[in-house]
């Protein structure tokens, strides 16, 4: 009889172990268009995503394409200032309008799909003429097309970059392989098209542990009740 629990100890284990090793939490990190809040002339990753987010009249957002940890101090900003002056200095004011002023930084070559190259090396500035009302996307839309989404509603390519791929998560490189450019530094909250989900695959590994946890302790909790 006292043999139960060590068996039940057993099972948790390997169930434990298999749910790591199948978690795309273990990826060295992700492909996708990061989504950054410029507000005070600093980036901070945003707390909404670009179609929930409604700017007002001299916001600055900025969108930067890398492979990134799925974590908001670990993803890559873009590479250039937080500036609405400099870039909506020749947009006037209009009646009915707001400006909103957008950063487009395409990445680094090493971050680029398999055949896809990023379509300028610099980061890309446009200044948003949109409605009060209009959304971050709207704003991104009216300066960046085409945008690319997919069934999830989630951004994937902005003026038409990258082609294919969504927040694909990027394994860990074999030894002695390449690892992911140190530029990569991921809800639909913080990021234009992270990962489906947005609280981060972690989240995932975390709760189906915590299941497994549960169900195992109940069963070692049995067996040794009917040890006694």
């Amino acid at each position: 009889m006292r043999r139960r629990p060590r068996t039940a100890a057993a099972v948790l284990l390997g169930l434990l172990l298999t749910l790591i090793a199948a978690s795309p939490a273990l990826a060295a990190g992700y492909r996708y268009w990061s989504f950054w809040d410029g507000a005070g002339g600093t980036w901070a990753y945003a707390t909404q995503g670009p179609s929930t987010a409604r700017p007002a009249d001299g916001t600055v957002y900025g969108f930067r394409f890398s492979v990134s940890k799925d974590a908001a101090a670990e993803a890559a900003r873009p590479r250039a200032a937080a500036d609405f002056e400099a870039v909506c200095a020749g947009t006037p004011a209009a009646d009915g309008k707001k400006r909103v002023a957008v950063v487009l930084d395409f990445g680094v070559p090493e971050d680029a799909p398999g055949g896809e190259r990023p379509p300028q090396d610099a980061p890309r500035t446009a200044c948003a003429q949109v409605a009060p009302e209009a959304t971050a996307a709207e704003a991104l839309a009216s300066v960046a097309k085409p945008l690319r989404y997919n069934g999830a509603a989630l951004l994937c390519g902005i003026s038409g970059y990258p082609r294919t791929g969504c927040g694909e998560p990027i394994a860990d490189p074999e030894p002695g392989a390449a690892a992911p450019s140190a530029s990569a530094s991921a809800s639909a909250s913080g990021s234009a098209s992270a990962p489906a989900g947005s609280g981060g695959p972690s989240a995932g590994l975390v709760a189906g542990i915590a299941a497994v946890v549960a169900v195992a302790a109940a069963g070692v909790w049995q067996s040794r009740r009917r040890g006694r």
